[in-house]
């Protein structure tokens, strides 16, 4: 079900226009009401009062023809006979006050009776409805147009209330962590609008503080790890120029003195990204090599499983990136196919525009698929993993414009796909 969402200044005008038609429609049905009711007292006045003068007339002339009019009619009964001459709504009714109607109209009728004789006044209220229906429609007209009234007086008056709200909305939409801006706090404001500017305020106030404290951790972890990496790497290239050092030795200590180089270019895109920066300038990268780049840190692994690789990229494939960005990138994916996946294959190609990282490991059930990208997010039936790595991938991925997509069925494998603008 949609459900429609009204701005500020519109409720306002709403709930102002809701308010006059409840009064107005309030006042315009007590009003109906009450004239009703004088109208119904009327009416029984009136036709009290002709009785009053029909029997007092009679009394004093007993010739005295009964009047009529459009809507009233008298009638004096002295027997049986002339009570078979009177209509025929009237013939049976007994002494009192009767309300009839005779083919939709609808006739107040009194009869008195004095020494034997029976007095009959009919009056026919037809009038009075027109005029009560009119009495109506005016009502209701009144509150139509009241109602549209404050409707577009309540929108205009709603917008001068929230005018502050607003300009401090734009105001603040202008805040960024670090900058200098003028204070949000304003001669002439409401005192409201004076205390939201206040706490958005002391709200920006702490935000700068805790990124300046980020920054500052970050800084001091980047010179700690990089010390020892540091040290590695160094010691690396001595061992180097050994002489003595044999071939298996050397290879070993040139994988060592590599990894421990991506590890400190993985550190610093890593701090770049807690920054908020950008990893490093776009160039044309050449998409086969930099998955090969990828691949090689988790070959001896591929080995150790037997896991078939197929890499089906065009060696001539250039694209417009952040070499680091993407490298970073798919050193998460492919390490998280390659742990994932015990038997099978891990295969990476390129369609126009899509990189795919496909492998035939455990999947991922279909309840957790919206969640694989969040922080410390892991599934129960998936070991290993800390909940970082498709962060870090989404991470970048939404910094540069790529959309990241995922298909996954449990014991089959899963296939993580690079969109690039």
């Amino acid at each position: 079900m949609v459900r429609i969402k009204f701005g500020l200044r519109l409720r306002v005008a709403l709930a102002l226009a809701l308010a006059c038609l409840l009064v107005v429609g309030a006042l315009g049905f007590t009003l109906f009401t009450a004239s009703e009711d004088m109208e119904e007292s009327l009416i029984d006045q009136l036709v009290a009062e002709e009785m009053d003068y029909l029997v007092k007339r009679h009394q004093q002339d007993s010739a005295f023809p009964p009047q009529a009019t459009s809507n009233l009619q008298s009638y004096i009964v002295h027997d049986g006979r002339e009570q078979t001459l009177l209509p025929e709504h009237l013939r049976k009714l007994g002494v009192g006050r009767h309300v009839l109607f005779v083919d939709k109209d609808e006739f107040h009728v009194l009869v008195q009776e004095e020494a034997g004789i029976r007095y009959y006044v009919a009056y026919e209220v037809g009038l009075h409805e027109q005029r009560e229906q009119e009495f109506k429609l005016l009502v209701l007209l009144s509150v139509v147009t009241a109602a549209l009234v404050s409707l577009v007086l309540g929108y205009w008056l709603s917008g001068v209330l929230v005018r502050q709200v607003t300009e401090l909305a734009s105001r603040v939409g202008t805040l960024r962590p670090g900058q200098k801006h003028e204070r949000l706090t304003r001669p002439g404001q409401d005192p409201e609008v004076a205390m939201l500017a206040n706490a958005f305020e002391d709200y920006q106030a702490r935000i700068e503080q805790m990124i300046r404290r980020e920054q500052e951790f970050t800084s001091n972890a980047s010179h700690e790890l990089r010390t020892p990496l540091t040290a590695i790497k160094t010691s690396c290239e001595l061992l180097l120029t050994d002489p003595a050092l044999g071939e298996k030795s050397r290879a070993r200590v040139e994988w060592i003195n590599t990894a421990a180089g991506r590890m400190a270019e993985q550190l610093q895109a890593l701090l770049f990204l807690a920054r908020g920066q950008a990893l490093g300038e776009i160039e044309p990268v050449a998409l086969a090599e930099c998955v090969a780049e990828a691949i090689e840190p988790y070959r001896i692994e591929i080995e150790r499983k037997g896991l078939m690789l197929e890499m089906n990229i065009a060696p001539e494939t250039q694209l417009e990136l952040n070499y680091q960005a993407l490298r970073l990138v798919l050193a998460n994916l492919v390490r998280n196919a390659i742990q994932y996946t015990e038997r099978g294959f891990v295969r990476i190609g390129y369609a126009p525009k899509r990189l795919t990282i496909a492998d035939s490991g455990q999947g991922i059930a279909i309840e957790h698929l919206p969640r694989v990208f969040e922080r410390f997010f892991r599934a129960e039936d998936l070991g290993g993993g800390n909940g970082l790595g498709l962060a870090i991938v989404k991470r970048i991925c939404d910094q540069y414009g790529w959309k990241i997509e995922v298909e996954s069925t449990p014991e089959r494998g899963s296939a993580f796909s690079i969109v690039f603008p």
